[in-house]
């Protein structure tokens, strides 16, 4: 399916990232995750009618995600790990998965949006929301790739270019269990030194996941040459295929 076009949003969306990344990254950098090609969300030679109908469309196919049933015996992981677009894509693509959602976490509901949690002071992450079946996989191997491919866990209040606490690394626990095999891994990867730093991971229980904007449900699906993509996102999947080939779903 081609990918669906957001313009508008997609420049602000870039250049939010681009200004909390001038602490951090040099200029190179910044400039490859500004212009590098967008051609899947150029909007360019659109019409007006023609850009609605497919915005439309993106909603239809991220709100019937948001709003799947599933059979009884499933369980949920919610992890937070930095933008929400590579985490969501390196979960989809697991054996036992059956859903993931990009959203937010941590914070009250009347401010979990995507330019309010930008502000950094809403007491959300960006997160993801996955729904598993345990007798396929289960909640330990999601915690090992979520610290060894999914994202970063010693870089505190940041994840590569973004900064702030909404791309804090954190594991929002739904029962004691989860809590507790959270805690093994964590000591098993820092006692076994596989980061040169400790890992600065928080464990919180989770209160409430709020499904995040319609554009930004299975945004790198939707729109695998975004130059945020491709510099940041896409190396997680050669990642998660070189490491975990035996965990992927398959073709």
């Amino acid at each position: 399916m081609e990918a669906i076009s957001h313009y508008s949003i997609d420049q602000e969306c870039i250049m939010k990232k681009f200004k909390k990344s001038i602490a951090l990254w040099a200029p190179l950098q910044l400039i490859m995750m500004v212009f590098m090609p967008l051609p899947a969300l150029s909007a360019s030679g659109q019409s007006e009618k023609q850009e609605e109908a497919m915005k439309s469309e993106s909603m239809d196919m991220a709100s019937e995600k948001t709003m799947m049933s599933f059979p009884e015996g499933m369980e949920t992981a919610v992890f937070a790990g930095g933008c929400f677009w590579g985490v969501e894509a390196v979960f989809e693509g697991l054996q036992g998965v059956e859903n993931v959602v990009s959203g937010y976490s941590g914070g009250s509901a009347d401010t979990a949006s995507y330019y309010s949690v930008g502000a950094g002071n809403t007491g959300h992450a960006e997160s993801v929301e996955i729904v598993f079946n345990p007798e396929t996989i289960d909640f330990e191997t999601l915690l090992e790739v979520f610290f060894t491919v999914a994202h970063d866990p010693t870089q505190l209040n940041y994840q590569g270019p973004d900064v702030g606490s909404e791309y804090r690394s954190v594991v929002f626990y739904t029962s004691e269990d989860q809590k507790a095999s959270t805690m093994r891994m964590i000591e098993k990867l820092d006692s076994q030194m596989v980061f040169p730093e400790k890992i600065v991971t928080e464990l919180a229980p989770l209160d409430t996941f709020y499904p995040a904007e319609d554009y930004h449900q299975d945004f790198m699906k939707l729109n695998p040459n975004h130059g945020y993509i491709v510099y940041w996102d896409r190396p997680k999947i050669v990642e998660l295929e070189k490491k975990y080939p035996h965990l992927l779903m398959m073709e």
